[in-house]
């Protein structure tokens, strides 16, 4: 427990808090990006604890939150329709779809199931080749290794009934759509540190630049969570703008070289609809020509149908960091994880379940 205990000591967390309240004069917007960091801040009770003029907002970057309908449209037409073996993913299966969720389908009689490794679903499909196998490949960087390889796998063994249902996105396109929205408030951002492990630093230096906002990548534990604020505040107090490393103890400025040359082996950027955000360009991962055969979209040919964000949920809003959780009227009244009005109160990365499981410490 050495290397857990040690990033939630209670004397270097209370430092912390006794820095940053020192350091802050002035009202400043942080986005923490992942929903990995939302969780951290809300369930060790750390936003109570910050100095009012520090505001959290908690942005996008939870990947089941943000795969839009349309897809799951398509996931659900491949389980119901084309007959099948899906597989993803738990918390996808009930994040609703314009007709229905996973879940649903899977009570109709869809052979729908949940993996935690595309080379699970690649050995489903070994082990099944009467079967079509697709493996519903949802996440942001961090994910993208993996389902890359299963791909690489496929090919190699010859696994011809296996093939994958794209959702991939990635996080620098998510931020500069972010701070060009005529609406943004962000002053500076904490930066997710399991995609920084993968991708390395470089194209965080670039949005820096360009948008002029410190930026700083964090574990999310919470020594590494207020340290990440800390240094972005004394940047914000200073007029300065960085990009900084608090996650030194896993993130390399080059990141894994290894598992981004798989990845550039298998994906080029594409554009990608994002739900609650809208179309961002160059913001998601499809595979390349050479892996044409396994694309699941290309395979089946399956409907294109157009997602329709929600009227009623305000999850667009959250995800945008406009509005906290609890600023929805249908929180915790309507909409709950037993009974979901949007992804973000579906996912265990969402903002809405964190909100809604440690209410007690907001």
């Amino acid at each position: 427990m050495k290397h857990l205990s040690e990033y939630r000591n209670p004397d270097l967390i209370e430092n912390l808090l006794r820095s940053i309240r020192r350091a802050v004069t002035r009202p400043w917007q942080i986005m923490e990006v992942c929903g990995g960091q939302t969780h951290g801040l809300v369930k060790h009770g750390l936003l109570a604890l910050l100095p009012q003029q520090i505001n959290m907002i908690h942005g996008p970057g939870c990947p089941v939150c943000v795969t839009p309908a349309r897809l799951i449209d398509q996931a659900v037409e491949l389980a119901l329709e084309k007959k099948v073996i899906l597989c993803s993913y738990g918390d996808m299966l009930r994040v609703p779809g314009n007709v229905m969720s996973l879940q649903k389908a899977r009570s109709l009689g869809a052979d729908v199931r949940i993996l935690y490794s595309p080379l699970d679903a690649l050995h489903i499909a070994k082990e099944n080749p009467e079967r079509e196998v697709v493996f519903f490949a949802v996440g942001f960087e961090t994910t993208a290794p993996a389902n890359a390889l299963s791909v690489m796998e496929a090919e190699s063994r010859g696994i011809r009934n296996y093939s994958v249902l794209s959702a991939q996105v990635l996080v620098p396109p998510a931020i500069k759509a972010i701070m060009d929205d005529t609406e943004c408030q962000v002053d500076a951002f904490l930066a997710p540190g399991h995609v920084c492990t993968i991708m390395g630093l470089e194209a965080y230096h670039s949005l820096v630049q360009e948008y002029r906002v410190p930026i700083v990548v964090t574990g999310f534990e919470p020594v590494d969570l207020l340290e990440g604020i800390w240094m972005v505040v004394q940047q914000l107090e200073k007029g300065e703008y960085r990009l900084e490393n608090q996650y030194r103890r896993v993130v390399q400025p080059e990141g894994n070289v290894t598992s981004r040359v798989v990845m550039d082996s298998v994906y080029q950027s594409t554009g990608r609809t994002w739900r609650g955000l809208g179309f961002i360009g160059e913001s998601g991962l499809g595979l390349r020509e050479k892996f044409r055969e396994f694309d699941a979209t290309r395979r089946f040919l399956l409907t294109e149908t157009e997602t329709r964000e929600e009227t009623v949920c305000l999850s667009g809003d959250i995800m945008k960091g406009k509005i906290k959780p609890v600023d929805c009227p249908h929180f915790g009244i309507g909409c709950s994880p037993e009974h979901p009005m949007g992804a973000p109160m579906v996912s265990s990365e969402g903002a809405c379940a964190a909100y809604y499981h440690y209410s007690a410490k907001v």
